[in-house]
């Protein structure tokens, strides 16, 4: 018996403050958790200002003292982290993991340092049972199960998956978070120094060794979608979104098919050439550029994550012409009042609703329909078929 379900690993940050924030509130009676950082002190503190019991348990670790984070892992069930970009900060973590057989959650949008977690530690985690599971937050959960619920739809429909599905982003307020701009930039200053790196970075498939499926919709330049009637552009977190889909196909033995084929864009605003200027425009957009948005550790007011929120549609087109459509929408801004949300029940759900054998998952493949109830009913998620 280990002494606790869940630690929040980097729970004096920004977003690791929030995930704490989450449990305290949405979760009052639980006990079997604690808050891990670099310091006492200041873990003491963000546990007073979010409103936690005072004999909320602390626990001192740091990314730079592999002993630390071996004393960590082996006393809780999960460990969920936030202290990223975890290719500057995550390797040891990881490693310590599945070697201890603790299951694992992160926000990880980084999918070099994803793969090569996998080619390093995936044998491991079979071996001792750890569950690890990359990209719980924004990217990708809302994708990864957005996809599966509309192929549970085409298959109870049609009989058969969607061979070709597309991710449409509608709406989002609220931008990314100041951790998800520096793990972009330690990706591509890691390329810079890595230059084969760039071939990973650009393959759907780079997180499914051993297997590449057919050619994919790039979504890098802007177009008119027929099947919507709209302008789309491309949109940043696709990189990373399809790559967990497609990993997620593969982990569950390619329900999706062999031949799947999937994209992700915006839909631009306005009609007509005023739209395809707005498509143009946002394609000549990087968000992260220069120093505007938050840095790691800060982020928006209550307010403005509470204003925020998103609206996804999944279009799944089958050979005949026919489509079934799936939509998902977050309550929150994406980056942060959902994200944390999320996070915060894929730990829960490792914790109560899914077992599962050692690996290195996805969302989707490890937890789907459990996850996506908890999130329908406490982090404020819809999944609707059309």
């Amino acid at each position: 018996m280990r002494d606790f379900d869940i630690i929040v690993y980097g729970a004096t940050g920004f977003t690791g403050r929030l995930v704490a924030e989450y449990l305290v509130q949405a979760y009052p009676g639980r006990t079997r958790w604690a808050m891990a950082g670099r310091s006492a002190a200041k873990l003491a503190e963000v546990r007073d200002l979010i409103g936690a019991p005072a004999d909320l348990p602390l626990v001192v670790a740091d990314a730079d003292n592999a002993a630390s984070l071996k004393a960590m892992v082996e006393r809780t069930t999960v460990v969920l982290t936030t202290v990223g970009p975890y290719q500057l900060y995550g390797s040891t973590l990881v490693a310590a993991c599945a070697a201890a057989g603790t299951a694992y959650v992160d926000l990880c949008g980084e999918p070099a340092w994803m793969r090569q977690m996998i080619d390093a530690h995936e044998a491991e985690a079979k071996r001792t049972g750890a569950r690890i599971v990359f990209s719980c937050g924004f990217d990708s959960i809302p994708f990864d199960l957005g996809v599966l619920t509309l192929q549970e739809a085409a298959r109870e429909r049609f009989g058969k998956p969607a061979p070709r599905v597309k991710g449409r982003v509608r709406k989002m307020q609220g931008g990314f978070s100041g951790g998800t701009a520096a793990s972009l930039k330690a990706t591509l200053a890691a390329a810079a120094r890595e230059p084969s790196l760039f071939k990973l970075l650009a393959s759907s498939f780079a997180l499914t060794p051993g297997f590449t499926g057919p050619g994919q919709p790039s979504g890098l330049v802007p177009e008119y979608d027929g099947t919507l009637g709209a302008w789309v552009a491309p949109f940043v977190m696709a990189p990373i979104n399809t790559k967990n889909v497609h990993r997620t196909n593969f982990l569950l033995g390619h329900p999706f098919g062999e031949d799947f084929r999937y994209d992700e864009m915006m839909v631009a605003p306005g009609v007509g050439e005023m739209a395809k200027a707005a498509a143009e425009a946002i394609a000549k957009i990087n968000p992260f550029a220069g120093d505007k948005g938050p840095k790691p550790g800060e982020g928006p007011s209550k307010e403005e994550r509470d204003n925020g929120h998103y609206d996804l549609l999944f279009i799944g087109e089958m050979p005949d012409g026919t489509r079934v459509d799936a939509t998902v929408t977050g309550d929150r801004d994406p980056g942060y009042g959902s994200t944390s949300k999320m996070i915060a029940e894929s730990a829960l759900c490792l914790v109560e609703d899914v077992q599962g054998d050692g690996g290195i998952w996805t969302p989707g493949a490890l937890m789907g329909a459990p996850l996506r109830e908890r999130l329908k009913a406490k982090a404020g998620l819809t999944f609707v078929v059309k």
